[in-house]
């Protein structure tokens, strides 16, 4: 059964139903294989017995979420909850996001379009979506399980991240940004440590760049301002035009937290900021901050410096940023962030 470009797989009449009962009926959809994705969504790789060995099929089943069993919550925010779930015939992990949206008969075709871009999107780079599924009110994303959790996660774990595994990263995280902005033409809209997840393999992808377009399109806009001002560009802050430029911003913002262990701006008073609306009056008129010299490179400070120009005319591109010198300069040290990722902590999941 279909609604408009959406699989509407999904019954739940209220979020209080927990996501264990609807996705833990048995179905049979797939059996033992690997999965490919591809624009057709994902399938299933199988051989049957009685075949030679070169001779593949490609099964024409797709995910569902009675094939999914739950496994606990690994995260919230941005709208939903996320389940690591695993697939019942396969055993292979995936993240279930599952958000609560209202959303008007004008926008759902707006909807549709962005979850038909999030899962076309397949880059190294980029975190996989395998399956969208819309119904009642709810959007239900299968995603690539990234086992290491969020840079903010880690963050919490390390402090500060030293220059020669920022660089490590922020190479991953340009190469997903040039991906996004050139290949699928879209801007992220809310960049921040929580949206970049990683592997035990050391890998940096980005996540959640379709369901920030998703939320804003909803009547729930307003609600969803709040957790994402922080990383919000100037330009985008006064309501005006903004671009790809615009997540370069962000990038700046959350690589000077990962340094320095806390947020560029500072609060006037210990207290804290007393509303969104104060540090974003902060950000618009107050000069945008910047990487101490005397704690850092002067290719880092200047590679913040190009992120944080409060003209996006004068603010680097993720093409250009990808020549700047700060990206090579640790490349002939052999910086092994996987070690370094996996000696600061388990993954999340441990069985």
């Amino acid at each position: 059964m279909r609604k408009g470009n959406l699989n509407v797989e999904l019954e739940i009449p209220s979020y209080e139903k927990s996501v264990s009962e609807f996705i833990s009926t048995p179905t049979g959809t797939f059996r033992a294989g690997d999965l490919i994705v591809d624009k057709n969504g994902v399938r299933i790789i199988s051989q049957n017995e009685d075949e030679p060995p070169n001779l593949i099929r490609l099964s024409d089943n797709q995910l569902t979420l009675a094939d999914m069993d739950i496994i606990k919550v690994i995260g919230k925010g941005n709208g939903g909850v996320v389940h690591l779930v695993q697939h019942k015939w396969t055993g292979q992990f995936f993240a279930l996001k599952v958000i609560q949206v209202n959303i008007p008969e004008p926008n759902r075709r707006q909807i549709a379009q962005e979850l038909k871009i999030n899962q076309s999107a397949q880059s190294p780079y980029v975190v996989v979506c395998y399956q969208s599924f819309y119904d009642n009110g709810f959007i239900s994303i299968v995603l690539e399980y990234m086992d290491g959790g969020s840079l903010a996660d880690f963050l919490k774990k390390v402090q500060t991240i030293p220059e020669k595994y920022l660089a490590a990263i922020c190479k991953q995280v340009l190469m997903g940004l040039l991906y996004i902005h050139h290949d699928k033409h879209i801007i992220h809209r809310d960049l921040k440590p929580s949206n970049l997840l990683i592997n035990h393999t050391g890998a940096v992808k980005i996540t959640d760049f379709g369901v920030s377009a998703i939320l804003e399109s909803t009547s729930d806009q307003a609600n969803t301002l709040i957790g994402t001002y922080n990383y919000m560009s100037p330009e985008r802050i006064r309501g005006g035009k903004h671009g790809p430029k615009s997540d370069i911003w962000s990038l700046g913002l959350v690589l000077l937290e990962c340094a320095t262990g806390k947020f560029p701006y500072s609060p006037p008073e210990e207290g804290g900021w007393v509303n969104c609306f104060e540090l974003m009056e902060t950000i618009v008129n107050q000069p945008p901050p910047c990487a101490p010299s005397d704690r850092f490179s002067p290719e880092f400070c200047s590679f913040i410096s190009a992120c944080l120009q409060k003209d996006p005319n004068h603010r680097h591109s993720a093409r250009k940023l990808m020549e700047h010198p700060f990206i090579s300069m640790y490349e002939d040290s052999n910086v092994d962030f996987a070690a370094y990722f996996n000696k600061a902590g388990s993954p999340l999941a441990t069985f």
